[in-house]
């Protein structure tokens, strides 16, 4: 038998598309590689014609013949799971499309989306093992394609509140902060989800276009200011944002299901959705290589606060990130954190990466003042 063995280094051997596969399988060797969540129905006489000694298949469709001779050939084949409304195999991030799928056909409640919301909210009542080892499965999978997409990227966190509605001036100022990051030519990261998370993302989609292009999307978007009542219809006005202004920045919003009643944003370019939500903030903060600006907010965004303090103390990450809160008022007296946050730091090399600012302008330009140290 076969002892199943890496192709190459990191993900380098990994195949996560049909074109990826058809470049390796001309070469007639599939040895060692990790095929990723691809249909291979089409692609028989390949995989009939290709060494596939120790490959691993994930999710993949293929022709029972295909099946059975890479199977001979000493391949593990893990074959795609019915009944789920997500795929735990995929090798690629989420785009918003993907997640809103026929939300003006059928509605928000029709989405891949909202429908994989239902199925966790279903499973972890029910306590079903197979369930959560999907769950778990899936929620790697996508941590391996966010390294693939970070890969190299100098990557800024942007957390806030989620109720942070459209049409107010907090709002447009978060919108702001993400352009100004985006065009200084950092990678904006979020939480993914509506509010200062949105508005974040939003910014880093309007970096290409015109500075008035990010106005008249605000007041567009002012007309429909939270996803209370309407999910659909917050959503459509997003959407109809991106048709208006096509070929925005990019961005990354990292959200979860834990939190399902909260709907992902669609101006992230990429979206890293997760099941478990300790793995969505730890890996979030993590891959922050640049920094993470703190706009207010509440419980979520103070615990973020503190989950990025930690490794910054104790440099467990290597030399401290910078960390920049936004508004005085609020992290001093609304909810001091900044004179803990401060405390903490004391006589530490991470005190010179921390900062508390009044204005989202002052915001971008001190973190880049601290990344420079």
């Amino acid at each position: 038998m076969a002892i199943l063995q890496p192709h190459g280094h990191g993900h380098d051997n990994e195949i996560e598309t049909l074109d990826a596969f058809d470049r390796a399988a001309a070469g007639g060797s599939l040895v060692g590689r990790r095929v990723q969540s691809l249909d291979l129905t089409d692609r028989t006489a390949a995989l009939l014609a290709a060494d596939a000694t120790a490959a691993v298949f994930l999710g993949c469709r293929m022709a029972p013949d295909a099946a059975a001779k890479v199977r001979a050939d000493g391949a593990l084949v893990f074959p795609p799971v019915p009944g789920v409304p997500f795929d735990p195999y995929r090798g690629l991030l989420y785009t918003p499309g993907e997640l809103f799928d026929g939300l003006d056909r059928d509605g928000y409640a029709a989405t891949p989306d909202a429908r994989t919301y239902a199925w966790f909210q279903r499973t972890m009542r029910d306590g079903d093992v197979f369930a959560s080892m999907l769950r778990a499965v899936h929620d790697d999978a996508i941590s391996d394609a966010l390294d693939e997409r970070l890969a190299g990227a100098p990557v800024v966190g942007v957390m806030g509140g989620h109720a942070m509605a459209r049409g107010t001036d907090a709002y447009a100022g978060a919108a702001r902060l993400g352009r100004s990051l985006a065009r200084a030519g950092l990678t904006v990261a979020t939480g993914g989800g509506p509010g200062a998370m949105e508005a974040a993302n939003l910014g880093a989609y309007a970096a290409p276009h015109p500075d008035g292009m990010l106005d008249e999307a605000l007041l567009l978007l002012g007309k429909e200011p939270s996803y209370v009542p309407s999910i659909g219809d917050w959503a459509r006005a997003a959407f109809d944002v991106r048709d208006r202004w096509p070929e925005g920045g990019d961005s990354i919003g990292i959200p979860t299901w834990f939190y399902g009643h909260e709907p992902p944003n669609a101006f992230a370019g990429h979206i890293a959705k997760y099941f478990a939500n300790a793995t969505r903030e730890d890996g979030l903060l993590a891959r922050c290589t640049a920094g993470v600006v703190y706009l207010p907010g509440a419980a979520g965004t103070v615990q973020e606060i503190f989950d990025n303090a930690t490794p910054n103390y104790y440099e467990s990450r290597g030399e401290p990130t910078p960390m920049v809160l936004v508004n005085r008022t609020h992290w001093t007296e609304h909810l001091p954190a900044w004179p803990l946050l401060r405390a903490l730091a004391e006589g530490r090399p991470m005190a010179t990466r921390i900062a508390l600012v009044d204005t989202v302008e002052e915001a971008a330009r001190e973190l880049l003042r601290l990344s420079e140290r």
